[in-house]
């Protein structure tokens, strides 16, 4: 890490030192908590430029009034050169105006860090497992995985520049019921590829035209030998070929998104590891499975219901609703079984996991958050885990739904999308709501060039910049620092709000939400376009004023820092900053 510091950083040290200062003069008692100090801008900018919350958080633990410990704290702050006005707001918020100064350092702070603004050691080196897409292997990418692979990649990008190690994992459930009918369809397109009139795909079997190269392939390998075949004699090779077939083609899909994983974990090769059987074992041994009966569905009748002994996993002592069948009545194992230790490995090289499932799929979180509970937190300190939820997409074409039909094996692919909007565009669009959030993706709307578009106001932001500079070293004019006090109130404002760049990275990080790096430079690009528009009517306010060259180098700088920090930005989502639009 740079040893520069941010306005960000840089005041949140100066509220540590005061707290300091505060301990060593007797009026603070040492070796309080101040995890949940804050230093940020206020909501009301009228209040100031930044805020902290120290003597509220700190007072009750400290035995003191929060009035009477945000005073002692202000006559602290106050002697800061940086710091024109310490006030108290309410019962103990403190908000401190800043000299110009301030946001000058920040500029030139943007400027000596460049591609490394907003960077943090917040993560510490820590280890963090994103698990992300996850998609069967039947088929390829279709829209309704490409949010949870844009939110999952963002946030494992987010976690690196917070200071996180990451390992960026796909779960390949290639071991459960699926796959054995991709194994099936795959030998009606071997069939159908030596020459036999295969008529309509069967019911139940993937009709996808993917799988004719499939077919072809094994057609080409091994001749006629498996067409009348007993299923038992090829099966399990042609589900093994046809999986291999379909991650490469997922592989592909993702790649055109720019989206790559460190590893790709195989709940075939997990159960054949013997995995859920050791976590079985594990479990066992310490009473948290045991043969029991599951209760009745309630709310409706099941004639043909019977109570079946099975291996159940405690849950419920971990928040669960009830314990859960790690075992079929046929000895298999259940998705919560194979899940369950997939976790458990997970678990054994990251102090953090994080998965990003699809909102259908959110009836599974308190089981396997009380499997992680109970497999890592022995010791009282189970690792910390998250599931983020991903709503669907719903796809539009001039405002009307796109109809697909899954009865005849089409839908709309992720490679499609990709290639009629841009990389850039996806992956934007997929940000611009929290996950939660139902989502339109309207064709149309989303390359649209206009300001109710955030992908181009955010990009034309960059590129309006860039444009700028190249306008203004072709007159001769070049960004410079040296007379950066010739800056005014609104290009002050348009620092602050870059400044605030840092801050939203770490809490971006803390609480997971990638969404919020785009909210911010879209903020910012409000910001930029503003104080652009004020130059067509105010040339005064132009960024090239040929009357002055100390002033036009001060605002080219100034461009040239705004253009950095939305270049970080937009590297965090993975999209990339065009310099011409």
């Amino acid at each position: 890490m740079s040893t520069i510091t941010t306005l960000h950083a840089g005041f949140a040290g100066h509220v540590s030192d005061a707290l300091d200062a505060l301990v060593a003069a007797g009026a603070l008692p040492g070796g309080l908590n101040r995890g949940a100090v804050t230093v940020e801008p206020p909501r009301d900018p009228s209040h100031g430029d930044l805020a902290t919350n120290a003597a509220m958080v700190l007072a009750k633990p400290a035995g003191t009034n929060p009035r009477a410990l945000a005073e002692a704290l202000v006559a602290e702050l106050v002697k800061l050169p940086l710091v024109t006005e310490a006030s108290i707001a309410g019962p103990g918020f403190i908000n401190l105006r800043l000299a110009p100064g301030a946001w000058l350092d920040e500029l030139r702070a943007v400027a000596a860090l460049g591609a490394d603004y907003g960077r943090s050691a917040l993560g510490a080196g820590t280890t963090v497992n994103v698990e992300y897409v996850s998609a069967n292997p039947t088929g390829p990418m279709h829209m309704g995985h490409c949010r949870g692979a844009v939110v999952g990649d963002a946030l494992a990008s987010l976690l690196e520049f917070a200071g996180h190690k990451v390992i960026r994992e796909y779960y390949v459930n290639d071991a459960g019921a699926q796959v054995q009918v991709l194994g099936r369809s795959a030998h009606v397109r071997y069939r159908e590829a030596l020459g036999e009139d295969v008529g309509e795909i069967p019911e139940g079997l993937y009709p996808g035209d993917y799988l004719i190269p499939v077919g072809q392939a094994l057609a080409a390998e091994f001749g006629d030998r498996y067409v009348g075949a007993p299923e038992e004699d090829w099966l399990a090779l042609f589900r093994t070929r046809a999986v291999a077939a379909m991650m490469a083609m997922i592989r592909d899909d993702l790649a055109l998104l720019g989206i790559r994983f460190d590893r790709f974990s195989s709940e075939a090769e997990l159960q054949a590891a013997g995995k859920p059987d050791e976590a079985e074992a594990w479990l066992r041994a310490r009473d948290l499975v045991y043969d029991g009966v599951l209760e009745a569905p309630k709310g409706k009748v099941v004639e043909d219901w019977e109570p079946v002994a099975l291996p159940l996993f405690r849950s419920t002592r971990f928040g669960d609703d009830q314990d859960r069948p790690i075992r079929k009545s046929d000895g298999s194992w259940t998705y919560f079984g194979a899940d369950l230790a997939y976790h458990f490995q997970k678990a054994e090289s990251a102090d953090a996991l994080v998965d990003i499932w699809g909102a259908d799929h959110g009836g599974t979180v308190k089981r396997i958050k009380a499997a992680v509970a109970a497999m890592t937190g022995e010791d009282g300190h189970p690792t910390p885990f998250e599931v983020k939820l991903v709503q669907m997409v719903q796809l539009l074409r001039d405002g009307e739904p796109v109809k697909m039909s899954k009865r005849a094996g089409t839908f709309v692919t992720l490679a499609d999308v990709v290639r009629e909007v841009g990389k850039d565009v996806v992956r934007f669009t997929m940000l611009t709501r929290k996950p939660e959030a139902q989502m339109d993706f309207d064709f149309a709307k989303v390359v649209e060039a206009s300001k109710d578009n955030p992908v181009f106001y955010v990009q034309y932001a960059h590129a309006r910049i860039c444009s700028t500079l190249r306008k203004a070293a072709a007159e001769g004019f070049a960004p410079g620092d040296g007379a950066l006090d010739a800056l005014g109130s609104e290009e002050l404002a348009l620092v602050a709000q870059a400044a605030q760049f840092p801050r939203v990275v770490e809490a971006a990080a803390v609480a997971r939400e990638p969404h919020r790096i785009a909210f911010f430079l879209h903020d910012l690009a409000a910001a930029f376009h503003a104080y652009w528009n004020l130059g067509n009517d105010r040339p005064d306010k132009r960024f090239i004023v040929a009357q002055s060259a100390d002033l036009s180098a001060a605002r080219l700088f100034l461009a040239a820092q705004i253009g950095q920090v939305v270049r970080n930005g937009l590297a965090l989502l993975g999209v990339e900053a065009v310099e011409e639009m």
